[in-house]
């Protein structure tokens, strides 16, 4: 079996996300995709990947990681090259399991467990996607809409932790300390005019004062209030704070014991993470920044985090996530799958979890799973009883729509 022809097509409603299609000789089509970048992403896979991989055997899966890598490598690039590295190795992995007929966790070495817990990240069916809002966020166009689960926090966390328990979701993830940064934020979507500006967080987060405090704590308040220790509260942090405003932060959630702090800071001081783990007694969780296991292994190393997230199409692929996953149950540490961007990595990532045996919990957005992802592939996952059952389809399980590539706003490169 042979690569015939490498493909990428990009959506302008989902600026965001480049989706990736490997083709072979005999028929069998990968399918994955990554995020952010999508142009770079793209020169990237044509310019430099396809003719590295075309004409080659789509199952040498482990050789064709390190022949990208070392290109990567040799340029120092760590960002978009990356990220299209993953996609590429995610799509190699659909098609070994289409050739052997078994879903890629059977491939990996089989299941650990039949199903994967999830959490609800809360945002909603445009978080993410700037051409459908004017917030930073893209929550302004579904005001009021079913599950604008941003709007739903921001206004009564309390009240969407109850809807996410009446459907057996037991966690849910938050980021109010956001809003604090802009000094208009919270006024603004009081009013639901989501005002939140990503490029004036740059310039501030080195302190933050006793009423934004108070403020971004009430969602808090407002969920264990609500429903007491019913509900896992997850902290995204976006790697927005300095040390001493994240020791702050994380010393003023303690009384309301979230599950983890995610990325109070950005993950680039492994010194910084340790001082924040070892101020608080909250679990630290590390990070959907990080890219591959030679920048996860100084974060083991310096016991600066509880428990590992892994996002596979950013990380390195299913090849480089599942020696992330293994190198971190050396540490004696869990890991978590991150998904906060495109179906195939929400995919990928549910079968690292039914492989990997230290995999605790598996993220997702409702409103990707209901209203985003059926405009895009074929058999979403679904969650029951706030779990991702093992999927049961050969390859990752599940194809890009083809009425995608005919889209007026569709854009599609071939490398053959």
């Amino acid at each position: 079996m042979k690569i015939t022809q490498i493909e990428t097509i990009h959506l302008g409603d989902f600026p965001h996300i480049l989706f990736v299609a490997i083709h072979t000789d005999e028929g069998l089509v990968g399918y994955s995709d990554t995020f952010y970048m999508t142009d770079a992403m793209r020169a990237y896979i044509h310019q430099f990947a396809a003719p590295m991989l075309l004409g080659h055997d789509p199952l040498a899966i482990e050789l064709h990681w390190r022949r990208l890598y070392e290109v990567i490598a040799h340029i120092a690039g760590k960002g978009a090259e990356i990220r299209a590295l993953s996609a590429i190795d995610c799509a190699l992995w659909d098609i070994f399991g289409q050739a052997v007929n078994q879903p890629v966790w059977q491939v990996l070495g089989g299941a650990t467990r039949a199903r994967i817990r999830t959490y609800n990240t809360c945002g909603g069916p445009h978080y993410g996607r700037p051409t459908r809002g004017g917030s930073g966020y893209g929550a302004d166009a579904e005001i009021g809409a079913k599950y604008e689960d941003l709007v739903g926090f921001m206004t009564d966390a309390g009240a969407l932790a109850q809807d996410l328990l009446s459907e057996g979701i037991t966690g849910m993830k938050l980021w109010p300390f956001d809003f604090v940064l802009d000094p208009d934020g919270w006024a603004n979507w009081k009013n639901f005019k989501g005002a939140f500006d990503p490029k004036r967080v740059a310039i501030h987060g080195h302190s933050i004062s006793r009423a934004d405090l108070k403020l971004a704590l009430r969602p808090f308040q407002q969920i264990r209030d609500a429903v007491g220790d019913k509900m896992d509260i997850m902290v995204e942090g976006h790697g927005f704070w300095s040390l001493p405003a994240a020791k702050t932060i994380a010393r003023a959630l303690e009384p309301f014991e979230p599950y983890w702090l995610e990325d109070l800071m950005r993950a680039d001081d492994v010194g910084a993470l340790a001082e924040l783990r070892a101020s608080t007694r909250t679990p630290l969780l590390v990070s959907e920044y990080l890219t591959t296991r030679y920048e996860y292994k100084p974060v083991l190393e310096k016991n600066a985090a509880d428990i590992i997230m892994i996002d596979p199409t950013w990380a390195g692929g299913i090849t480089e996530s599942k020696k992330i996953a293994t190198m971190a149950e050396v540490y004696k540490r869990p890991v978590a799958l991150h998904d906060c961007t495109g179906p195939f990595t929400l995919l990928a990532g549910i079968h690292l979890a039914i492989n990997c045996s230290n995999a605790v919990i598996q993220e997702s957005v409702r409103a990707y799973l209901r209203l985003t992802y059926p405009e895009l592939i074929t058999d979403v996952p679904v969650v029951r009883d706030g779990h991702f059952d093992a999927p049961t389809k050969a390859g990752i399980g599940a194809t890009l729509i083809p009425d995608v590539r005919q889209r007026p706003d569709a854009t599609v490169v071939v490398s053959k």
